[in-house]
């Protein structure tokens, strides 16, 4: 049998390859409507979506707990503190001017560039590389615990205390200035004596 009839071909795909491809498109959408709307909590909300087909697609890749982190950590986590960031720093609801900087051709040109760069380098990586979905996962959930947690607590550490920064900081810009907490007023006495 020859290398060319023992692995599929891009002609042939099955349900899962076929599924994949859909699921991309929609979150390859919901990424392009991410950052072409005008509204910042809408860009928020289509967020959500695109970190959640991303899960999809992972799913999809036998890579069930890298998926369930990414809900964890980017769905359940960050999409929370921006929403979170927007509403006290009281960001405009509706539509904002200041959300378009009148440079979207340039943003284009450059988006296009680097998608056609990425797309050629994992394409030139991984050519002759086939995933078997049908097959056991490679990798368990221990080992990939035990070198995520031997090899990189400091970086994780380090996105924990930033994001309380992010946090802290977001609430002390919607204070604003000059503006102190009201001190308490005494209860008022009843003039029944």
């Amino acid at each position: 049998m020859s290398l060319a009839a023992a692995h599929p071909g891009f002609l042939s795909p099955n349900g899962v390859e076929i599924t994949f491809v859909l699921v991309g498109l929609a979150t390859l959408g919901a990424a392009l409507v991410t950052v072409t709307t005008r509204q910042l909590v809408h860009a928020a909300l289509w967020l959500v979506v695109t970190l959640g087909g991303l899960a999809v697609e992972y799913l999809l890749l036998t890579a069930e707990f890298i998926a369930w982190v990414q809900v964890l950590i980017y769905v359940g986590s960050v999409v929370v503190l921006l929403l979170f960031g927007l509403m006290l720093t009281r960001a405009p609801i509706g539509r904002s001017p200041d959300a378009d900087s009148g440079n979207r051709w340039a943003a284009l040109t450059v988006a296009v560039a680097a998608a056609a760069t990425l797309v050629w380098v994992v394409t030139d990586a991984f050519r002759a590389t086939w995933i078997d979905v049908g097959t056991a996962v490679q990798g368990s959930t221990k080992v990939t615990g035990a070198v995520l947690f031997r090899h990189w607590v400091l970086p994780f550490e380090a996105l924990s205390v930033l994001l309380l920064a992010a946090l802290v900081g977001a609430i002390v810009l919607s204070r604003g200035k000059g503006i102190a907490l009201a001190p308490r007023r005494a209860p008022a006495r009843s003039e029944e004596n």
